[in-house]
């Protein structure tokens, strides 16, 4: 039946590989690259194999005259045609002009911490270089004008001027009303307008002169009062100009390709939740672009794997939630004894969740540096008396700086109480709802149960709503913050997680 299938036209008694009368030795089977060359050969495929003449052919590591290679003229297993070598040496597989692939860390006996990507600067014989600038990049961080995606501003700073500030302890330097040079660098000064800021709250005033004199602070202030600025200004600024620190001599060796197993921060920022580390993240990533300072940052119910690579390829900057990054040091995959500046942000809240036994752990069980070899920031929106225990464990001879009334709310929010019985209170969230018009409306609950139900209660009333809480997977919080952030979902249901 097969003798007799002809399918358009085709039939396989015309193939070169069909058999001929009956049942005869099969032909040889041709690999497609090799068809068509005169001396192919033409016998049958179970005849005996050639016998080699002679020696093999040498394996002297070349593609092309190696044992691999193929004929001479031609790329080994029959590819296109060699390309002439690059003058630096040839080593690159993608473009004969672009330069050598050099792993991080090869230029380490010269002092230069050579560029980690598109966009990073280099340090190099003592000096700061900025790498060239990426479009791509920059709309990612810092967005485009009118971008509602994007916090150029914070909340009104301007109102700020108004708000009283309060430094006390030993040499207190004088604060600052612009950002100039000095103190700060000129390279962080650059990324400073690329984020649209103008001139700095009261909190990074007075921060900026204290870290930069190499001063321990306490500062109390209102959450969104620009306290993230206040402590990455002055540390990415002294980053900048004084370069990374070498790693311990047992370690020089590194990884290999780039990456090193274990890190070695210089700067460590400390906060409770996810989305605060997210956030503080984003913004270090902003001040630190186009420099040689790799941000990193690690906390739970996300992929540790991703994490590990991620502060494999370096980590000059570590913000972290205590819990995952107990796990991490057990794992000996990141030391502390390169430690220059421990920042503890929103303290109270850490302790209020619980996390003073890890804290202690990382800053007192660990190599992390004593208080005389490091500079150590707090910054807390209340200052109870088991923040000032921490206070006086952690820091030395530090300066406390308050802003505002401490543990008040803001001055720029205006607060309106109303007593609704719980059977009526969806309808009223409703009728404020419908009054509200546009912009962005975040609602707190107490309970998940709660976040979930209200959420689904105004999507099925017809309002773009979202909800975020504990129970939710890291990826679910981040896409529900997103949505609100962007106001595809202008309406965020909202426990304790999104407090801060």
């Amino acid at each position: 039946m097969a003798e007799q299938l002809n399918m358009g036209g085709l039939s396989i008694n015309e193939s070169q590989h069909a058999p001929s009368n009956g049942f005869p030795d099969r032909a040889a089977y041709i690999p497609p690259h090799l068809r068509g060359r005169s001396g192919t050969p033409s016998g049958p495929m179970d005849a005996p194999p050639p016998v080699m003449n002679g020696a093999p052919p040498p394996m002297n590591g070349n593609m092309n005259g190696g044992a691999w290679g193929g004929p001479p003229g031609r790329g080994g297993y029959g590819g296109p045609p060699p390309r002439a070598a690059a003058a630096n040496g040839g080593g690159n597989w993608a473009n004969a002009n672009a330069p050598n692939f050099t792993p991080r860390g090869a230029g380490g006996s010269s002092g230069v911490v050579s560029a980690r990507g598109a966009g990073d600067g280099t340090w190099r014989d003592g000096k700061h270089t900025p790498g060239p600038a990426n479009p791509r990049v920059e709309r990612e961080l810092f967005g485009v004008a009118n971008d509602p995606s994007k916090q150029h501003t914070g909340i009104n700073f301007e109102k700020y001027d108004d708000i009283p500030v309060e430094a006390s302890g030993q040499g207190v330097p004088e604060p600052v009303t612009r950002f100039t040079n000095p103190p700060l660098d000129d390279h962080l000064l650059t990324n400073i307008g690329l984020a649209g800021y103008n001139v700095p709250t009261p909190v990074q005033k007075y921060s900026i002169p204290i870290v930069m004199g190499g001063r321990d602070l306490m500062a109390c202030a209102q959450t969104g009062s620009g306290k993230t600025g206040g402590f990455l200004f002055p540390i990415l600024s002294q980053a900048f100009q004084t370069g990374p620190s070498a790693p311990p001599q047992q370690a020089a060796g590194g990884y290999g390709y780039g990456r090193q197993r274990k890190a070695y921060p210089t700067s460590l920022i400390l906060a409770p939740t996810r989305e605060l580390v997210s956030q503080i993240y984003e913004e270090a990533r902003k001040f630190a672009y186009r420099s040689w300072v790799r941000p990193c940052v690690v906390y739970g119910g996300a992929d540790i794997g991703s994490q590990l690579r991620q502060i494999e390829r370096g980590c000059d900057l570590l913000v972290a939630t205590p819990g995952r990054l107990v796990d991490l040091i057990e794992r000996g995959r990141i030391s502390l004894c390169n430690i220059k500046y421990l920042v503890l942000d929103e303290a109270d809240r850490m302790l209020d969740m619980g996390f003073e036994p890890q804290i202690r752990r990382i800053v007192e069980g660990e190599d992390m540096p004593p208080t005389s070899a490091r500079q150590t920031l707090m910054f807390s929106a209340t200052f109870p008396r088991d923040i000032q225990m921490l206070a006086r464990d952690f820091l030395k001879e530090y300066i406390f700086l308050s802003v505002g009334r401490v543990g008040s709310t803001s001055e720029n929010i205006t607060q309106k109480v109303e007593y609704v019985e719980d059977i009526d209170k969806r309808s009223v969230l409703l009728d404020i709802l419908h009054t509200v018009g546009t912009g962005l409306t975040l609602i707190f609950v107490e309970t998940k149960r709660m976040a979930d139900s209200l959420s689904d209660f105004l999507i099925n009333q017809g309002f773009p709503a979202t909800s975020i809480h504990g129970d939710r997977t890291q990826r679910e919080r981040e896409k529900a913050l997103e949505m609100f952030r962007t106001g595809r979902c202008p309406i965020l249901v909202a426990t304790a997680v999104a407090a801060r």
